[in-house]
């Protein structure tokens, strides 16, 4: 009959022995085409606009393949690496994105062909042990005690669930009703703990927002006063949430005062520490995170300040059977009493990447310290920038940088509202020019510019001209605005 698919489908692109010389072929074309394209690289992005990127890849027929690698690569490179954005590149200072150490991409490249999953031990071997190892590496950095655990994740939203259903399970354990319990958090936390809240089926009211004090920190004493009108209420307190690392300030709460709190309520003290667990490799700057070895989980995003490959991260507790709340047990995969262990009684996954091949390799073959130094050298880079920047009499800061981050606004001729349109059309016009990535956020309901500096390659010159770029933006736009001449470059 005609019409059938065949029989017996081609088996030539299968990753095999049969096929390592087509498998070593394909790599080396890729990284070939990787390199031309890296050194071709003039900027953090080529400023394409999105319906200019979207309509070449709607055009595509998904149906209907090319048959040839070569013509597949020069496809993806026009719809994407061409216009790629590039972390690696001095002038991006957008998001907490990092450029990556190369042991770390060896780990990518082995564990995307061997497709290991670290679930149960009879799809992964070594690499349950591996992940273990660095599991136990990271909490013994923290300062827990044995007994600690942990596992890897996606990233710090899928932590901060994790950590968030156990604080949930610890307290319904103990009586209380979904309806009664709260979660505290700083009103600089990061948004994954609404996103946690609402998936774990609590009220909208269950997020408790505490105020921050003057270095954007969560201010203790709030702290206090919301924890006794919780009990007022009759209002059960499951969790509260130290930031080490807003994700806007890099702020870092008062986790000790904290930590005090949250037990003399017996609510679970969660640390996200996504941003700032950077500082556990820190030779100079580790005092920060005081007071973390009282957590009884933290968030790490080694993908952030690790210099890691998205994805890696990891939460961590201090009583590891604490992550029995996630198990669930199932006959084909981890039966109760099973003599092979798993990690998947411990994670919200199953089927899930050996992320820690990469940090192991860059453990192994850089060291902690190296990390550690590098993290220091973007957080003095930060400071070196400020106390250049805010001489400039056109230059708001919001505050002072704790980490690695610096939040400000170019001031204009104008009013707020003004001023607030000046920032975003400065930003986009950088984005579109090509020469700069800069985020924005809002402080006190103003438009505000960020930078956020995560490439240690990035010298002071780099991201001064970045501001020197706004600048000189913003006097363009404000004479427009008022009908006058721009100020031009200002030094």
């Amino acid at each position: 009959m005609t019409g059938l698919p065949p029989t017996n489908p081609p088996l030539h692109h299968l990753f095999h022995p049969d096929n390592s010389d087509a498998y070593a072929s394909a790599i080396r074309t890729s990284l070939d085409r990787l390199l031309v394209q890296l050194d071709s690289v003039r900027g953090p992005v080529t400023g394409l606009a999105p319906d200019l990127a979207e309509r070449p890849v709607r055009e595509i027929d998904l149906d209907e393949p090319l048959g040839d690698s070569g013509a597949a690569l020069d496809e993806a490179c026009k719809l994407w690496l061409n216009d790629a954005v590039w972390f690696h590149e001095p002038t991006y200072a957008a998001h907490l994105n990092c450029p990556v150490v190369i042991p770390a991409l060896m780990g990518e490249l082995l564990m995307a062909a061997v497709n290991t999953s670290v679930d149960t031990f009879d799809q992964s071997v070594g690499g349950t042990f591996m992940e273990r190892h660095l599991i136990d590496w990271t909490a013994q950095r923290i300062g827990f005690s044995t007994g600690a655990d942990g596992i890897f994740t996606s990233g710090g939203t899928q932590s901060n669930l994790q950590a968030m259903l156990l604080a949930r399970a610890e307290a319904t354990a103990r009586g209380a009703t979904l309806g009664q319990l709260r979660i505290l958090v700083s009103e600089d936390s990061h948004f994954s703990l609404r996103t946690a809240a609402r998936l774990l089926g609590l009220p909208p009211a269950a997020v408790v927002e505490v105020p921050v004090d003057e270095a954007r920190r969560m201010d203790a004493r709030e702290l206090r006063r919301a924890l006794e009108q919780c009990a007022d209420r009759g209002e059960v307190p499951m969790a509260v949430v130290a930031t080490a690392g807003t994700t806007d300030f890099g702020a870092i709460d008062p986790i000790e005062a904290l930590a005090a709190l949250s037990r003399s309520h017996d609510a679970w003290l969660h640390v996200d520490a996504a941003y700032g667990g950077g500082l556990l490799a820190s030779r100079r700057r580790r005092p920060l995170l005081a007071g973390i070895e009282q957590a009884d989980s933290v968030t790490i995003d080694f993908h952030k300040t690790w210099f890691q490959p998205v994805s890696s991260s990891a939460l961590i507790v201090r009583e590891g059977r604490m992550l029995g709340h996630a198990t669930w047990h199932a006959d084909y995969l981890n039966p109760r009493g099973a003599a092979m262990p798993n990690q998947v009684d411990k994670s919200l996954q199953t089927t899930r990447r050996f992320d820690a091949i990469k940090l192991w390799l860059t453990l192994r073959v850089m060291g902690a310290d190296a990390i550690g130094d590098y993290f220091d050298a973007v957080i003095d880079l930060a400071h070196e920038v400020y106390d250049q920047a805010r001489a400039f009499e056109d230059i708001e800061f919001a505050a002072p940088p704790r980490l690695s981050t610096l939040v400000f606004r170019y001031t204009g001729r104008h009013g707020n509202q003004e001023e607030d349109q000046l920032n975003r059309t400065i930003r986009s016009t950088l984005f579109s020019r090509g020469t700069a990535v800069v985020a924005a956020t809002k402080v006190d309901g103003r438009q505000f510019l960020k930078l956020t500096l995560l490439n240690p390659k990035a010298t002071l010159a780099d991201i001064a001209g970045i501001i020197e770029q706004i600048r000189e933006v913003g006097a363009e736009l404000d004479g427009a605005l008022v009908g006058a001449a721009p100020r031009g470059p200002l030094a």
